[in-house]
């Protein structure tokens, strides 16, 4: 006979091999998964690297570090070793002393810690998946595609893949890709799409005078129409692109300013805006804490999603959306899913295409602009709230404790 298990309280280990809390993608999933499901009145312990801030009073567990790196790590990077070894140690510490109900582990690392965890605890693995691990190796010019490794880490990545009990994915894009590529079996995903907090990401928060002021103090022209970008500054987001279609919009135009918030190579992309002559155009912050990005992104016309990784979520494009922005886009499966026929799209991934889009969305009438903000607001705020995702993870918790099966997700269903 199957345990039963109260609803209302569960006692959730949380694995994130990152450097929690670091002001960008995977990280604000975590946060905002924890914060619901605390508010939801379950116990949730999170176990990351030394590196990263506390926030919103959330239960942190840290591993010791070394002394020659504290620097945030983004991306895949060999620290990483070393790092989930020091992590290892101290999960296995902590549910020697504090055993788990559930083990919930964002991206490949902590699955593959996770399910070592679960055979010696019994506690079911869920597993965070926000995107392939040899995809974001090959984005992030870790790996190259014809390099020897990559195929024994897709095979490494596909174990992981079927080791869990349930796969939770940051969108519907990414449970298609875990089915059909990976051959995860239907039962075992649930779509759990990125999310956004609609009442924190609201234009209405701020003034004029507060938006003015901080044009100013940004430099600012206030007689220009602001692209805003917010986000990682590397390659596979299309930060080099997005400079590159600046650039071609300046040609013929002087009434744009680019605010491009994020980190980390602001100095290399600095370069190479004033190689491109966009730099008197174009206003780096770096990095901004998740806490200010609302108000920052409130001194936007129009907001650039311009990543090219085709496995990855994008979180910013809710923000975006919550914040009523009209908002140009590759054409990717994420972007397709969270937009709609709202978005406006590049064609093609080059930098002339992005700026033929960013161009016709500068010259719709503001009017349409504000409704078109509008209705991108409405959809956030019927479809991705993480009060919903937090139902939804709470079920599958339910599920799995009680071996009941779940709806499979079917491969070819709606998104919408």
């Amino acid at each position: 006979m199957k345990t039963s298990y109260p609803k209302e309280s569960y006692n959730i280990l949380m694995l994130a091999p990152t450097m929690f809390f670091a002001d960008y993608g995977c990280h604000v999933r975590i946060l905002e998964e924890s914060i619901v499901l605390r508010e939801m009145g379950h116990k949730v312990e999170i176990l990351t690297y030394p590196n990263g801030r506390d926030i919103a009073n959330l239960n942190i567990r840290r591993s010791v570090g070394v002394p020659f790196n504290y620097r945030i790590e983004v991306g895949s990077s060999r620290h990483k070793i070393y790092l989930d070894m020091l992590l290892g140690l101290k999960s296995l510490l902590r549910v020697i002393v504090n055993k788990p109900d559930i083990i919930h582990a964002h991206l490949h690392e902590g699955a593959l810690l996770g399910w070592l965890l679960s055979k010696l605890t019994k506690a079911p693995l869920i597993f965070d998946f926000q995107g392939s691990l040899t995809a974001e190796m090959t984005d992030h010019n870790f790996i190259k595609h014809d390099s020897l490794f990559l195929k024994p880490l897709y095979w490494l990545e596909e174990q992981i893949d079927h080791s869990a009990k349930a796969v939770l994915t940051s969108s519907f894009h990414a449970a298609r890709l875990l089915q059909k590529e990976f051959g995860v079996s239907p039962g075992r995903v649930h779509p759990t799409p990125d999310s956004v907090n609609s009442d924190t990401f609201s234009s209405a928060l701020f003034s004029e005078s507060e938006k003015l002021s901080l044009k100013q103090q940004l430099v600012i022209p206030t007689e220009k129409q602001v692209l805003v970008y917010l986000g990682l500054l590397t390659e596979y987001q299309g930060t080099g692109h997005l400079l590159k279609a600046l650039q071609i919009i300046k040609s013929h135009r002087q009434d744009v300013h680019l605010l491009l918030m994020g980190f980390p190579a602001v100095k290399y992309y600095q370069a190479i805006a004033h190689e491109l002559g966009v730099a008197d155009s174009v206003t780096f912050t770096g990095k901004i804490f998740y806490e200010d990005a609302p108000r920052y992104l409130a001194l936007g016309d129009i907001a650039i999603a311009p990543k090219l990784s085709a496995t990855e979520g994008s979180g910013k494009i809710l923000n975006y959306m919550s914040m009523a922005l009209p908002t140009v886009a590759f054409d990717t499966p994420v972007s397709r899913e969270y937009l709609r026929g709202y978005g406006i799209y590049a064609k093609k991934h080059t930098p002339e295409s992005l700026a033929i889009a960013i161009n016709d969305t500068l010259d719709i009438p503001l009017e349409s602009r504000q409704k078109l903000g509008n209705m991108l607001r409405k959809r956030v705020m019927s479809r991705y709230t993480w009060q919903k995702v937090g139902k939804q993870i709470e079920t599958v918790y339910t599920a799995v404790l009680a071996g009941h099966p779940q709806p499979a997700f079917v491969v070819d269903r709606a998104t919408i």
